[in-house]
């Protein structure tokens, strides 16, 4: 096993959150959210994953960074596990932030089942964005899935998504093989600013989590940096006419919508969609 353990000090009743880079982590939604955590409940690192056998790094490449402006040091793709406290509650928290493998995608969730089982985790909670047809101007919107009996006991929704999936997946999938309860968090993130990170539909995760652990989280500094990313983004949209059309019909189907989000698209669709509509509006002498 590919684990490399730094601390073992016993933990009471941990929840293990998830959150990887990639597939999984439109807006950089899931990944903020689950640094947020880390960074603000003074955690200490008790596990890493060995990523030797997960990544090609080729493509993943290791930095070469100096310490003191004289010793060369590797960071090499990191898989971490840290543990903190949970407020208000009598028991803990670990998080694990990662990147998704490139390979051997079995073996590297079965390490993560081992760590859930090694602290005794109680719970599986992984963080995730999606692309989706949502405005940035609008609510957040979290979708929660779990396993049909944890679904009803949380409040949440069984999942009957098929089709490609991520290391999400397959790690909900290893984790029910395990006889380990888990639930999956998705914040829906507008697909026309999916690069930049989103601190707005981070918050919106941490609020949902928060809720689902019967717990509350300080995130004053989160909100604030929400509230900047909307009104930035409000600003370069409105400085495009054909953009901000395209996202007032966002608006107006959310709106009509509600909290019914229907079938969500795929990222490459919504690409397709978006180009589409601007390719249209260029080609219209009405808009000219």
């Amino acid at each position: 096993m590919s684990l490399v353990w730094t601390d073992r000090a016993p933990l009471r009743d941990p929840v293990l959150v998830c959150a990887f880079r990639g597939f999984s982590d439109g807006g950089h939604a899931a990944t903020l959210a689950a640094t947020f955590l880390r960074d603000n409940l003074d955690s200490r690192t008790i596990c890493d994953i060995d990523p030797e056998e997960f990544y090609d790094f080729q493509e993943v490449r290791p930095h070469v960074s100096l310490i003191d402006g004289r010793i060369r040091h590797i960071e090499w793709p990191e898989n971490r596990f840290s543990a903190t406290h949970l407020p208000g509650r009598e028991r803990d928290l670990v998080v694990l932030i990662g990147i998704e493998p490139q390979n051997r995608w079995k073996t590297f969730s079965q390490a993560i089942v081992s760590v859930a089982r090694d602290v005794g985790a109680g719970l599986v909670v992984t963080l995730g964005g999606l692309l989706a047809d949502t405005p940035h101007s609008r609510p957040v919107p979290i979708t929660g899935t779990a396993d049909a009996d944890l679904a009803e006991r949380l409040g949440l929704s069984p999942s009957t998504y098929e089709g490609p999936t991520g290391i999400v997946g397959v790690l909900h999938d290893a984790c029910r093989h395990a006889g380990l309860t888990s639930a999956s968090l998705w914040a829906a993130v507008p697909h026309y600013i999916s690069i930049t990170p989103n601190p707005k539909a981070a918050l919106a995760l941490l609020e949902r989590l928060q809720t689902l652990l019967d717990t509350r989280f300080e995130t004053l500094e989160l909100s604030q940096a929400a509230l900047a990313f909307e009104r930035q983004v409000a600003r370069a949209v409105s400085a495009d006419d054909e953009v901000s059309r395209y996202v007032r019909q966002l608006e107006e189907r959310a709106d009509a919508l509600g909290d019914d989000l229907g079938e969500l698209p795929t990222g490459d669709a919504l690409a397709a969609q978006f180009e589409e509509f601007l390719a249209e509006r260029s080609q219209d002498p009405e808009e000219e």
